[in-house]
């Protein structure tokens, strides 16, 4: 029978093809037991794709607390005036006068000079006084009490005085209220001792207000 050339038998290999098919063979081997004794760098026991535990040293990394702060935000104010509208209703020529408009601009109102004067205020007839009334030797210490000092130059002072109450000749005659602002009234129907709170008069004088 011949082996060669029956399709149902292999037909027999040279011997240099064995060798090399046994060299191969012998490769491939040594290749997959070298993949297998390989220690894997993944930790025993961990899933795939977890990362190691993050190793910190307490001595070195900086604490939360020790980072730098945020700058605190500058909060927007707003400057307070003083609500002297109440004071309004009756004396408006106040309203736009310079001693009044100055002191309300720093939050210093018609009643932290003369009070509340709730009496005043509520009485229909007019007679009631206010809390406090300034005659003219009070004033300068009623106002010296927030304005300890006088920082004026001297001309500026004289050129106010020659402007403002040319009819005052006496250093001892002038008060602040000569030359701060006009903070009176030009007419005058009700008059009070301003030292007693009593009432002097309910009937019109023009020139009144001169000598208070």
């Amino acid at each position: 029978m011949d082996v060669h050339n029956t399709p149902n038998f292999p037909r027999k290999r040279g011997s240099a093809g064995m060798l090399r098919f046994g060299i191969a063979t012998w490769v491939v081997g040594l290749v997959l037991i070298g993949f297998a004794g390989t220690p894997s760098d993944k930790p025993a026991g961990k899933p795939s794709g977890t990362l190691p535990p993050l190793q910190v040293d307490p001595k070195t990394a900086p604490r939360l607390e020790e980072g730098p702060s945020e700058p605190p935000r500058s909060k927007k104010t707003t400057k307070k005036r003083a609500d002297n509208s109440a004071c309004y209703v009756c004396h408006g020529n106040y309203e736009g006068e310079e001693l009044a408009q100055v002191h309300a601009e720093g939050n210093v109102g018609c009643v932290d000079c003369h009070g509340p004067s709730l009496g005043h205020r509520n009485a229909e007839d007019h007679l009631t006084p206010p809390d406090k009334m300034y005659p003219a030797e009070a004033i300068d210490p009623a106002c010296q009490a927030c304005h300890a000092t006088h920082d004026a130059p001297a001309k500026k002072v004289l050129a106010r005085w020659r402007q403002k109450c040319p009819q005052k000749t006496e250093p001892e005659q002038l008060t602040c209220t000569d030359c701060h602002g006009y903070h009176r009234l030009a007419r005058r129907e009700i008059l009070w001792d301003k030292r007693t709170g009593k009432l002097l008069s309910s009937k019109p004088a023009s020139d009144a207000q001169t000598n208070q």
